[in-house]
């Protein structure tokens, strides 16, 4: 496989950077914890999916995890998964398959990635998800309505192809639920809620299906309790489930070890040097340790500013260890300047990273000279690659999104139910401002009074047109996912003009980041001349993301992830 020059320049970059090639200790003076056939670093969806995988097919295998929890991003996360063609969808009635997704997923990704290995993810997808099915207590439900990002391109589908864990009783786990990683966003008490019913319970007050939705969610709770069960969504039953099908397969997971090296013996890695002592591997090494962007200096180098570890919700232990491992072995890199971005609120303690709340209908985003910029509803990438883009000539870090009351008295804004008052330190944070004039808002976050005002009546006329022809707003279908269906005419847009206005800090949030080492068809990590590093192999955001530069659909982080870990785990066994 031949690499191309900014793959090579990224390898360069990352050799020559301050700090980031710090001398480690020897693996011959490091006690020998283990030997094994194959050894995992990371216990997220990347690791925890190999590691099972290689279980399975017959090889002794431990994980080894840097944080005291297990499940990384993905615990924290809605564990959408985006493969096609996999038989969850297709028990569902969708319509779908592999083939059908080649030309939208070559579309969406361009030649970011190469073609053979969007072909190995699309080939190995639905044959990853029937085996996680079959081999641990996890089962899916298809996110009937959640739009492809993209679904006016050849190969699109409008309803959707994502899938999300069903529920999990947590029970299954024992002692190891206690170590299970906190979720980002805690599920309301009382409540079993699943991540596309959130689109819903936005909605509860002001529309059926929402209430019933809502009622629904308080139903499950119940009954969970009545059984005594412990009951698991989105990203803790994924990571749960893993974890659960680990324990059966008798998989060891090694907590609070670090990864400090690769260790290579005749050229090939042969084993990881952790904060513990060394372990050996017989047959091959897979990096999933996450990204890098909790870690300052990394992000300063490779990315755009401004950027800051503050800002991202990916794991706290993610800070690039697995790269600067892989970067010592000589590993090509790549994409190392993007991330899996998205438009976050700075609220204090974790940032709130935000989708359904600039795209709901009665809210625009503003510039610092406060016009808009951006259709609103578009991908949430796409919102920061924009901010991103624009920012040099027209400032747009931070951006903000500006509301009225109508809109705080019916949606729900993060976790605060609609028309009661927003936190306080969220107010003493800066994080969000309130005026009772458009031109006092204005004001109280230094954007020109005029300014706002005209670009408020312009979206206003727009709105009760029912047409953005300034930023397209509502004209894919994904723009309506989440939106309110009993605004008409167009469910995205609606006018602001019930005082006081309310205007969220915008800033450049993140999933992960999502460059790392270049990996060929069968996730083998190649070094910047196309060869392959013998014995080591990567997953998840310590690779190169399949995507490229783009995000073809919710999902597209756990999806590829799993996949992969799968894919280096039978490439290890033998094919």
């Amino acid at each position: 496989m031949t690499l191309n020059r900014r793959q090579v320049l990224a390898g360069a970059g990352f050799t020559i950077a301050a700090g980031l090639t710090s001398r480690v200790p020897a693996s011959a003076d490091a006690p020998v914890l283990g030997e094994y056939d194959v050894v995992v670093v990371g216990a997220g969806a990347a690791g925890m999916t190999a590691a099972l995988t290689a279980a399975k097919r017959g090889l002794s295998c431990v994980v080894v995890e840097k944080a005291p929890t297990y499940g990384g991003s993905a615990a924290r996360s809605g564990a959408a998964i985006w493969v096609p063609g996999n038989e969850v969808l297709l028990a569902a009635g969708v319509q779908d398959s592999p083939q059908k997704a080649v030309p939208y997923l070559s579309a969406v990704v361009g030649g970011r990635s190469p073609a053979v290995r969007q072909q190995a993810y699309l080939t190995n997808g639905p044959a990853m998800i029937s085996f996680v099915v079959r081999n641990s207590p996890l089962r899916f439900r298809w996110m009937e309505g959640y739009s492809d990002y993209y679904p006016e391109l050849p190969g699109g589908m409008p309803n959707g192809r994502s899938i999300e864990p069903d529920q999990l009783d947590g029970n299954v786990l024992g002692p190891e639920l206690a170590r299970l990683n906190p979720p980002y966003l805690a599920t309301p008490p009382g409540m079993v809620v699943f991540g596309a019913d959130y689109k819903w319970l936005a909605l509860a007050l002001v529309n059926p299906k929402g209430a019933a939705v809502a009622a629904a969610a308080v139903a499950r709770g119940t009954k969970a309790a009545v059984l005594g069960q412990k009951p698991l969504t989105m990203g803790q039953a994924l990571a749960g489930g893993l974890r659960a099908g680990l324990m059966a397969a008798n998989v060891p997971v090694w907590l609070n070890t670090p990864l400090v090296d690769l260790h290579v013996e005749g050229g090939a890695v042969k084993g990881v040097l952790t904060s513990r002592g060394l372990v050996r591997a017989r047959r091959g090494v897979i990096v999933g340790s996450g990204g890098f962007e909790h870690n300052a200096s990394m992000r300063a180098q490779f990315q755009r500013q401004p950027i800051g570890t503050e800002w991202t919700v990916g794991a706290k232990e993610n800070t690039g260890d697995g790269h600067r491992a892989g970067q010592r072995v000589g590993a090509a890199f790549d994409l190392m300047d993007d991330s899996w971005w998205g438009p976050a609120i700075p609220v204090p303690g974790d940032p709130y990273f935000c989708l359904a709340e600039r795209t709901l209908p009665g809210g625009l985003m503003i510039n610092a000279g406060g016009r808009r910029f951006v259709n609103e509803a578009a991908p949430y990438s796409d919102v920061v690659h924009t901010m991103y883009d624009k920012n040099p000539s027209s400032p747009c870090i931070p951006a903000w999104l500006v509301v009225d009351q109508n809109y705080r008295n019916r949606y729900l804004f993060k976790d605060i139910a609609p028309a009661l008052p927003l936190p306080d330190d969220w107010y003493r944070s800066g994080a969000v401002k309130k005026n009772w004039s458009i031109e006092g808002l204005a004001a109280d976050i230094g954007v020109p009074p005029a300014e706002l005002r005209a670009t408020v009546q312009r979206f206003n006329g727009q709105a009760l047109a029912g047409r953005d022809p300034d930023f397209k707003r509502g004209d894919s279908a994904y723009d309506h996912y989440y939106t309110d269906p009993l605004v008409f005419p167009n469910s995205s847009l609606a006018a602001l003009w019930l005082p006081p206005y309310y205007a969220f800090k915008i800033v450049p949030g993140d999933l992960g980041t999502k460059g790392g080492m270049v990996t060929d068809a069968r996730a083998r990590v190649l070094r910047p001349d196309g060869s392959v590093i013998p014995g080591l192999y990567a997953a998840g955001n310590a690779s190169a993301a399949v995507m490229g530069n783009s995000y073809a659909g919710a999902g597209s982080t756990i999806g590829p992830a799993m996949t992969f870990g799968y894919v280096a785990a039978n490439d290890i066994a033998g094919g």
